[in-house]
């Protein structure tokens, strides 16, 4: 959506859902219908492949975070979890 130049609120109206709807999607607290996802691509304009093969990917990536984090002193996971938390507080 933000490689798009679009905004929740565009995305929403023009896939024909509530604002709040789409906002749950984003965040992953809902689940959607195929037809859904199929308005929402439309109007994204790109392919249900694009936004599925992007999951795919992000789980592999989730992987290797845990894995590395299997690997890191007790001090290192308490430093990765404060970066973390500061990056997602200013996304």
């Amino acid at each position: 959506r933000k490689k798009s130049g679009m905004t929740q609120s565009e995305v929403a109206e023009s896939a024909g859902i509530s604002d709040r709807t789409y906002a749950d999607i984003e965040r992953g607290v809902v689940n959607m219908r195929v037809e859904t996802l199929l308005r929402i691509c439309n109007s994204l304009k790109i392919t249900p492949n694009e936004v599925l093969l992007t999951e795919c990917k992000q789980k592999t990536n989730s992987n290797d975070i845990f894995s590395m984090l299997e690997k890191a002193t007790e001090k290192e996971k308490t430093t990765a979890l404060e970066i973390l938390n500061a990056y997602l507080k200013n996304i």
